[in-house]
């Protein structure tokens, strides 16, 4: 019987379908004990993985038999890809499979940037800051600047454009013409074009050696000066310290971060205390439903690859 490896949280109903074909080593606790997981690789044929287990040449060197990862996301830069070909070894993101929860994680932060909320201790004590808290923006008629109009950024906007929104969009990759932005709701521009008029920008594409600090101190202040940052693609791809200089000096009306250059973001980061900054810790991606989703697509790939291998 084949042996598969998950060194991360997963949807226990869909760790239960694999152990019915395979025998299962499931410890989200690997992902933190490195030399743990290296030995237990020997006799691997699959291994299944979040954002943080770092799939590079070590790993993949110390496991002659595996045959195929399965992430559970989607992001690869976690995972060696060049060495993975080299050795044949198929990889399975979970395409599009969180792709709501994504989505309505953008939806909801702009929505408190805008118009923030955050009284309620204030409230319970008596205080009535009711002039200071009258000035937030209704998201309806607001602009929303998607960078990165794959899978997840469609849907954003058409979701976006559902709530009042008009909706810009900037990606090299799809072309002015296509179809897919007329039937997102959304108008391609220039990247200068909506950085400088957007009032949220939300960011999504992938982390690359060319996207690293993509967004950096120019870019940011570039923004309108009430405008609000929200990044839940990669961490690395937005200048942390940049932003939260300016963030300090009252550039931007807010910023959301659900994914950081380092994580578990470390102590004493540049982003601690920082003024009107939502930090979440790489979950915008992860709802009951979601999990299940990506789960449940993970193992259908790798169970089917898997069972397809003499």
């Amino acid at each position: 019987m084949k042996q598969i490896v998950i060194t991360e949280f997963m949807d226990t109903g869909a760790v239960d379908t694999l152990k019915q074909r395979f025998e299962v080593i499931y410890d989200p606790s690997l992902v933190d004990r490195r030399d743990a997981l290296l030995t237990l690789l020997g006799t691997t044929a699959g291994l299944i993985v979040r954002n943080r287990t770092q799939v590079d040449s070590v790993l993949i060197d110390v496991a002659p038999r595996l045959q195929v990862v399965g992430r559970l996301g989607v992001g690869l830069d976690n995972i060696d890809l060049p060495a993975c070909r080299t050795r044949g070894i198929e990889v399975f993101p979970a395409t599009g499979a969180n792709a709501n929860s994504v989505a309505e994680y953008v939806i909801t932060m702009a929505l408190i940037l805008l118009r923030p909320y955050r009284s309620s201790q204030e409230v319970a004590a008596g205080v009535w800051s009711k002039e200071a808290l009258s000035n937030g923006r209704e998201l309806s008629g607001k602009v929303l600047g998607i960078v990165g109009f794959g899978s997840i950024g469609q849907l954003t906007a058409r979701k976006a454009s559902a709530l009042g929104m008009r909706v810009l969009g900037f990606d090299p990759a799809v072309d002015s013409n296509s179809a897919a932005w007329e039937k997102a709701g959304a108008r391609s521009v220039t990247l200068d074009e909506l950085i400088t008029t957007s009032d949220a920008v939300s960011l999504h594409f992938p982390l690359t050696p060319e996207t690293k600090n993509f967004f950096d101190r120019s870019r940011i202040a570039s923004m309108k000066r009430d405008a609000v940052l929200i990044n839940s693609a990669r961490g690395g791809i937005v200048d942390e310290t940049a932003l939260a200089d300016l963030l300090r000096s009252g550039h931007l009306a807010g910023a959301a971060l659900d994914v950081f250059a380092k994580e578990p973001l470390p102590a004493g980061s540049a982003l601690a205390d920082c003024p009107n900054l939502l930090l979440s810790p790489h979950i915008a991606g992860l709802t009951r439903e979601s999990n299940q989703r990506v789960s449940s697509l993970v193992v259908e790939k790798v169970s089917t690859y898997l069972a397809g291998l003499k």
